[in-house]
């Protein structure tokens, strides 16, 4: 959007393309985080977003999808925007849940019921669950 046209909107709708800016940016900056397993920084984003939002949120009046049809034509672009913002979002969900799946693949592979198995995990109170130990009571 060129400088001109900025001027043309009313002020809530330039300042809310601002905020979206930055919400694009940070939608980015969570993927790659997250591609990164850096939770730290992830949860800084996460605090950041959730603020950009609660601000678009009171700015623009819109609390469920059905509250957008109320926006004039003015808003139609940032709408179009915050559409393509919910797709980068979901990106971010669906990265989030395939490493989960990963991660509880991980645990039920070392939660292994194999009394003969080597392995040694953790049990839920975090004490060393030594599998071997039960093969003798299995043999016996």
């Amino acid at each position: 959007m060129n400088a001109q046209a900025l001027l043309d909107l009313p002020q809530d709708v330039s300042y809310a393309e601002m905020q979206l800016d930055r919400l694009v940016d940070l939608l980015d900056e969570e993927f790659n985080a997250l591609k990164e397993q850096d939770l730290d920084a992830f949860e800084e984003l996460l605090n950041e977003k959730n603020h950009i939002l609660a601000d678009l949120t009171q700015l623009t009046g819109v609390r469920q999808p059905q509250d957008a049809d109320r926006l004039g034509p003015e808003w139609t672009p940032f709408r179009t925007r915050m559409a393509s913002c919910r797709d980068m979002h979901r990106r971010n969900e669906i990265l989030i849940l395939r490493k989960l799946d990963a991660i509880r693949g991980a645990l039920e592979s070392l939660n292994v019921n194999d009394p003969t198995s080597p392995v040694e995990v953790y049990d839920r109170l975090g004490q060393i669950k030594r599998l071997r130990r039960m093969r003798g009571y299995n043999e016996a």
